[in-house]
């Protein structure tokens, strides 16, 4: 039986007075931030938290959150990560939903988790970072790490899914430690020495696993950012000499369209990662080209821990690819009868594996539909190529119709993208009378840049098929966004008169 808590203490035995995360100026060694997490034990234990007891963390990336994280983790009980922009509606939920017996919230964003908090009737201790010290310095260092099965859940993420309310996916403790694992030793090879950018969400998967658990396995440093801006990133990876940078396809075009992107100083960077949402081909080239390094993508979901394929390092790299299964994981496509397709066509991504989260939390029904036979249905579409590499098409729900051919947005997007003035697209189904769906296109350019519909639309034309490009573009100042920085397109919606 192993806690995933037990990482840390293993690192600071080997790394005790290495820096484990950084926050411009102030700087946590792997012994200090230890000895926060036992702190913070005790004082969970002195709130009578204790194995499976839900603790809610609704905080940006500060070094309160991994004090926190695990030494909720330390005393067994289950963490659920909320993201700290949150109203007060939405956390009542999760509270309810998880049955939380407390929650902890950032200063600054502690009014809606408070007003939640007491509509559920449990205590919101509010984080500030002038008294967070003091607070855990009330409490003596509980240096215990309870045991628990490889089964048992460590964190409760709730996927925002397109319908109906948020599902708590349970993932493990064998989930996230061999998640963690898979994604320091095989992708980004980490070693103490590494200083990893932290700018993705402790909240979601992606930054909490390839983040921060993975460095605190492998005693590497986490610089962190509470809110991803393209210059500060840039700044944070000269200053602290930023070697691993885990970002989503925004967070690249942010950077790559950043006013000083050309003489910014990334030359410590050794190796850069893409997941969260298909990386267009022509901002990886056009970032590789102006930084001078390589990016790799992967792919996974929230119910995988996150990561299920990636390009890894020491085998061949396919841009627009999501690579190849990583070790302990399985993938599939497949029809909607459940058949595998052959190579080449088209069909829905099923993974089996170690990652594969236990289950919805309270949700048996939804669990036996996106696992009916032991293989997750991600709803993504993807080909698979005659060696193996998956290529992403789109989300199953995203596909566009149009008088009965299939239009995949993602198709579309990297078209608009090869235009010199387009920062970010996103490609949506409108509805029409005749055709079923027309292909419309949202699109925000890039600072300086000026572009007609018109021009636009001609551009499409000439690189896709007639059923394929947008016969509607309209220009915005910018694209609705997730909490990871994700393109939400079910948020993107025609203006009502064509342009």
């Amino acid at each position: 039986m192993t806690n995933l808590a037990q990482n840390l203490a293993t690192t600071v035995a080997e790394h005790g007075g290495r820096p484990a995360v950084r926050l411009d100026e102030t700087v946590l060694t792997y012994a200090e931030l230890q000895d926060g997490a036992q702190r913070a034990a005790a004082l969970l234990l002195d709130r009578g938290v204790g194995p499976g007891d839900r603790v809610g963390l609704v905080l940006p990336n500060v070094p309160a959150y991994p004090v926190l994280f695990y030494g909720a983790l330390a005393v067994g009980a289950v963490v659920v990560p909320m993201n700290p922009l949150l109203k007060a509606r939405e956390v009542e939920y999760y509270l309810t939903d998880s049955g939380a017996t407390v929650v902890f919230a950032w200063h600054e964003m502690a009014d809606e988790a408070s007003k939640a908090a007491a509509s559920v009737g449990i205590d919101c201790v509010a984080v500030d970072p002038a008294d967070f010290a003091s607070l855990l310095g009330e409490h003596e260092p509980s240096a215990e790490v309870v045991d628990r099965a490889d089964d048992d859940t460590v964190v409760l993420l709730y996927t925002s899914g397109t319908t109906g309310q948020p599902k708590g996916a349970e993932l493990t403790h064998a989930n996230m430690a061999t998640n963690a694992a898979v994604s320091a030793e095989t992708l980004v090879e980490l070693t103490p020495d590494d200083v990893v950018m932290g700018c993705l969400p402790l909240f979601h998967c992606f930054g909490l696993t390839c983040g921060l658990n993975a460095s605190v396995l492998k005693g590497a440093c986490l610089t962190l950012i509470p809110r991803f801006d393209a210059a500060k990133a840039l700044e944070v990876i000269g200053r602290d000499r930023v070697t691993v940078f885990e970002g989503v396809p925004t967070m690249y075009a942010g950077m790559l369209h950043a006013p000083d992107a050309g003489s910014a100083d990334v030359a410590s960077l050794r190796t850069c990662i893409s997941g969260g949402s298909a990386m267009p081909v022509e901002v990886m080239r056009r970032f590789e080209e102006t930084f001078g390094c390589v990016v790799l993508e992967g792919y996974g979901l929230s119910e995988t821990s996150p990561v299920a394929s990636f390009n890894r390092p020491d085998i061949e790299r396919k841009p627009g690819s999501i690579g190849v299964p990583v070790r302990g994981v399985e993938m599939r496509v497949l029809d909607d009868d459940g058949q595998d397709v052959e190579a080449g066509e088209v069909g829905e991504i099923a993974i089996r594996g170690e990652n594969v989260m236990k289950g919805y939390w309270g949700r048996e029904d939804a669990t036996a539909e996106s696992i009916p036979d032991g293989w997750f249905r991600s709803g993504d579409m993807a080909k698979q190529d005659d060696d193996g590499y998956y290529f992403i098409v789109d989300r199953k729900k995203d596909l566009i119709i149009r008088g009965g051919y299939n239009v995949y947005p993602r198709e579309v997007e990297e078209a608009l993208y090869e235009h010199d003035a387009v920062a970010e697209v996103a490609v949506v189904g409108i509805a029409h009378d005749e055709l079923g769906e027309e292909v419309g296109a949202a699109v925000a350019l890039k600072p300086g840049q000026e572009v007609s519909v018109e021009e636009l639309r001609d551009f499409a034309k000439e690189g896709l098929a007639a059923y394929k490009y947008p016969r509607q573009i309209w220009i915005v100042d910018e694209l609705p966004k997730g909490p990871t920085g994700k393109i939400l397109r079910r948020e993107v919606h025609a203006p009502s008169e064509e342009s």
